[in-house]
């Protein structure tokens, strides 16, 4: 009898760290899907933006840099290995793509080609499906990052080495320059 006195609080105990641990270990993995639906839509974008500066390419031969900067930045969304290394790439892709943007402007036939409306049409679509993937990927990041930072979960993650991870973010540069107003001209 006083052997399940004992017995009993250190099987309660034991299996109240492992649901803590089990909680943490899912929280990381919702937070690794969540950037694998990042990856996939990045994948997406990064297919159609050869086909994007094709069509491009036939009106604005002479804008060179810009679709060689959309070209590399690509690339380099492709190349990337770790989340950190997605997400800096990422933000090139996205700046090169503005850059390309306001290429196309100086380009009023080309605005009015069906296939580059076409093209415009699905990474405009990838864009808003990309943004809906960063707010998941981030609202994941910090349930994890709050159930890692959290009493007494923080005493099982820090043994067990769960750490707190870094949100998706656009940047200080990018930041700024969302600051600003848009400047409209007709």
């Amino acid at each position: 009898m006083a052997i399940l006195v004992i017995l009993i609080p250190i099987v309660l105990i034991i299996f109240w760290l492992v649901s803590i641990y089990n909680s943490l270990v899912g929280l990381r993995n919702r937070r690794e899907q969540a950037f694998s639906d990042i990856d996939v839509q990045l994948k997406q974008r990064s297919d159609l933006v050869p086909q994007l500066v094709e069509t491009v390419k036939g009106y604005a031969g002479h804008e060179s840099k810009t679709l060689t900067d959309v070209i590399a930045a690509r690339n380099s969304v492709l190349s990337a290995s770790s989340i950190d290394d997605k997400i800096k790439s990422d933000n090139q892709l996205t700046s090169a793509l503005q850059g390309l943007r306001i290429t196309v402007e100086a380009y009023p036939d080309l605005k009015a080609n069906q296939n580059f409306l076409q093209l415009q049409q699905e990474i405009s679509d990838i864009e808003n499906k990309l943004a809906a993937a960063r707010r998941f990927f981030n609202a994941a990041t910090k349930e994890y990052n709050t159930s890692v930072e959290s009493f007494p979960n923080n005493m099982i993650a820090k043994r067990y080495n769960f750490q707190r991870e870094t949100m998706y973010d656009v940047g200080a540069e990018k930041r700024q320059m969302m600051e600003e107003p848009p400047v409209i001209k007709f």
